[in-house]
Formats: C-alpha cells, structure tokens, sequence
C-alpha cells in the first residue's frame, strides 16, 4: 500500500473537537471508567472489536490476523490528586498521582470527586496564600506539605467536609484550561497523553476505508490505551501475546536542548530506560521521509513510556516510541495543530506498510 492508493488526509478540525473533549474528561490515574467508555463507544460506532481489561485498559482490534502483531499503545490516565487529609479549617491536604511540580499547579482549579460520583470545584493554594497576610509567603516552598484545597463551598471546618460526602482518599483532577489559538496551538493540561489518544481516535476512522485492514491474512494490528503510565505500569499488562512489536504513543518533549519542537511528530531515539529498537526507528523515519511527514529525533533523559514497562514485565517485543511534540511537560503544557496531524499521518503509514522483522 502506497500514499498514491490512500491519501493521508486527517480531518484536523474533527481532531481537535475530539480532543477537547477528552482533555475536559477527568481521567486521573486510578479513575478513568469514564473516559474508558467515551472510548470505546467511539471506536465501537467506527466498527471496530473493543475489550475492557481487568486493569481498565481499552484494547482495540484494528485488524484481526495470524503472525507477529503489532500494538499502538497510548494512555489516557493523567496527573492528579488524591485527598491526604481533611484539615480543621475545612482545607484539604493533598497526595500527588504521578510526577509534577507542585508549583506547577498552584492557583488552579480543581474538582474533588467523592465515592458516589458527586463533584466539587476548588482551587489549589499554598497555606500561606496571601502575601497581605504573611510577608514571607513568597519563600514557602511548594510541596504537599505547604499546598491544600480551597472548597467552593461553605465549610468552616472537618465537619462541614463530611457532610458533603468527601473524604480521604477522593480523587482530584486539575482543570486542563483548554484554549485552541487561532495560530492552531492547543494550550492544556493533560497534552500527555491525551493528544496521542486523539491521534489514534483520528487514524482508527481514515483506516475503516483502508483494504489493509480487512486482509485477515497479514499479522494483527491493536491500539491499545493504558490507564496506568503516569504511575509506571500501564503496558505492562494486558498486550496480547501475538504482539512482537510494540510502538508507544507518547508525547514528545519539546523545550531548551530538545531537538523535537510542537509542529512535528518526535520519534525517541532514548529515554531513561535505554535506546528504543534501533530498526524500528529507521522504520519509522522512512515512513516520515515517505510520507512527507515532518519529524524529529531525540533523546529524553528524564521519561519513560508504555513501551518500557512492557519490557520491564518480560515482554520480549521490539519497541518503538513517537508522538506530537509538546512544551512545558507536566505543567500547562502546549502543541500546535501540526504537530498533531503529523502523528495520525505516522500512524496510518505505519499501519498501511507494518513493520517487518
């Protein structure tokens, strides 16, 4: 299959809507039911088989077969919180979900969600929020400790808390504070991994209309969205046992020292874990020269991805990682449009011509 039989034309603005919704799903690890079913119900209408696993993955059949298959993974889980402690002043104490900085969510708003599915907003503060009121407030350091949650709500202490139902342990998702430019950026939480999610959502629909994908006769292709990155052992469960070559889905990190910039799709050479396969990353900067792709290589020293905690489980699979370059990583993060469209493009390509050992 070349790019002259099947044209790679992503409908971005379809895209994009989709990906809005998502980023306006909470979906923090350890509580991504929701999310899981608005997922599974878009690729089931696109006629696609779909399984729920144990851990609360989606697994998607893209193309049923016999041989070495592969596997697209992407996680939809994201940063977030949990509630440590109910404080006497009706304040709640915080315990992170995955990797931030602290102040990289001070003055946000949030919403804590209790065991029977009620939600309450609030804002994330320091304990000494007001420099009217404590003069040195600008040298408090910014860690669990020293941040707590202001409720929309009436309570004047411990109490007060209870009886809204919320209690230790609840779940705390940040408000990703979407915003598409009309330069096409899209500033927002939860760019990891979301905007890979998206991408796959987008090439899942250009594929129904592919004849690849009907030739039950070639090796099984699974996208595969994990829901346990954040936390280091999304993959690494679940994969199916035909699957030898495992291609991650996972944002690129663009910033000072990067080569991988926000209008391109970035392909890791390296992450914290090791290099990723050596031919699989030929593969996939062919596919870009091919297709007229625009990419970039790097290495991420402080990362890892899906792909490793599938090798850390003993999967033994070829593995390979690309996504859309994204700044400000675990923060307000930000990627263009273009970078985007280049991913789905990447994806489609490498599902049109596999990857052959």
């Amino acid at each position: 299959m070349t790019d002259k039989k099947m044209r790679i034309n992503p409908d971005i603005k379809k895209i994009l809507l989709n990906l809005e919704k998502l980023l306006q799903t909470p979906s923090v690890t350890g509580n991504t039911s929701e999310i899981i079913h608005l997922l599974e119900d878009q690729f089931k209408k696109m006629g696609y088989a779909t399984q729920v696993l144990p851990k609360g993955g989606l697994l998607v059949t893209i193309r049923g077969g016999q041989g070495n298959g592969i596997a697209f993974l992407a996680h939809v889980d994201t940063l977030g919180a949990v509630v440590k402690e109910i404080k006497g002043t009706g304040r709640l104490k915080l315990s992170k979900v995955g990797g931030y900085m602290m102040n990289a969510v001070e003055g946000e708003n949030c919403l804590v969600e209790t065991l029977d599915g009620r939600r309450y907003s609030g804002t994330i503060l320091t304990t000494q929020s007001s420099t009217h009121i404590f003069n040195e407030a600008t040298k408090l350091e910014r860690n669990e400790a020293n941040m707590e949650i202001r409720l929309d709500e009436q309570v004047h202490g411990a109490a007060d808390v209870a009886k809204l139902g919320i209690a230790v342990g609840d779940f705390v998702s940040f408000d990703p504070r979407t915003i598409i430019t009309p330069a096409g950026f899209i500033k927002s939480r939860h760019l990891d991994d979301k905007a890979s999610v998206a991408a796959l959502v987008a090439a899942a629909d250009i594929l129904r209309s592919a004849p690849v994908i009907s030739n039950r006769d070639e090796e099984p292709i699974y996208f595969f969205i994990t829901v346990h990155e954040e936390i280091g052992h999304g993959a690494s469960a679940g994969l199916p046992v035909d699957v030898g070559t495992v291609l991650a889905v996972d944002m690129g990190v663009a910033g000072e020292g990067q080569t991988s910039d926000e209008y391109s799709v970035c392909i890791c050479a390296k992450d914290s874990s090791g290099p990723y396969d050596l031919e699989l990353r030929r593969y996939l900067t062919s596919l870009c020269e091919k297709y007229r792709i625009p990419y970039k290589v790097d290495v991420y020293s402080y990362y890892g991805s899906d792909a490793g905690a599938a090798l850390r489980a003993g999967r033994d699979v070829r593995t390979g990682l690309f996504g859309p370059g994204v700044n400000a990583s675990h923060a307000y993060e930000r990627t263009h449009k273009d970078a985007i469209e280049a991913t789905v493009k990447l994806i489609v390509a490498a599902v049109l011509e596999p990857f052959r050992s």
